[in-house]
């Protein structure tokens, strides 16, 4: 038997909300929306009843973070019969789905390890964006002090190669009189 399939549109209609929230949520949240041979998407019950649960956690106040937490780490499912039922301990029972605002515990376990993961990534995400900064303050300055010391070594070689150039043409013009005779004297 194959399954229902429902247009955007129509499983915005049972959700009711516009299709750019089911759209946005599915992007948000990192859904695995299924999609057709041309590529568009269709919702299955399963999606439909996913997306009503989001709409419900929205409503008691949780943000798009927590709810994606919810939706991939699974939420607390508890064993619990129907009231006024007494069924045998070696049974296995129907589970029902109990949210995590039921049991205050619960609720600031699930909300100190989402903030503590929420403040980890955004200390990382900062020690990234730092480690880059300070690197590239780092190489203009060590570029600086390279450039520094190469025109310092080039102003020292120019000096050095000016008293060089000093002290030959003063031997040149020193073996210049040297050699030069002196008047009234033919050289032989």
């Amino acid at each position: 038997m194959e399954k229902v399939r429902y247009m955007i549109s129509d499983a915005a209609d049972i959700v009711h909300v516009e299709t750019h929230v089911l759209r946005y949520w599915e992007e948000e949240l990192d859904l695995a929306i299924p999609r057709n041979e041309m590529g568009h998407r269709y919702y299955t019950k399963e999606n439909i009843q996913q997306f009503q649960r989001i709409k419900e956690l929205k409503e008691q106040g949780y943000q798009l973070k927590a709810i994606r937490m919810m939706l991939h780490e699974g939420e607390v499912v508890h064993y619990q019969s129907a009231p006024g039922n007494q069924t045998p301990a070696c049974k296995p029972q129907a589970p029902q789905i109990v949210s995590i605002m039921d049991d205050p515990e619960e609720r600031m376990a699930q909300f100190r390890l989402l903030m503590s993961e929420i403040v980890g990534q955004a200390i990382a995400q900062n020690n990234e964006a730092l480690g880059l900064a300070v690197g590239k303050e780092v190489e203009e300055r060590v570029l600086k002090e390279m450039n520094y010391l190469m025109r310092e070594q080039d102003a020292a070689e120019e000096e050095r190669f000016q008293k060089l150039d000093m002290a030959i043409r003063s031997e040149i013009q020193k073996k210049r009189k040297w050699k030069l005779p002196k008047k009234g004297n033919k050289p032989k």
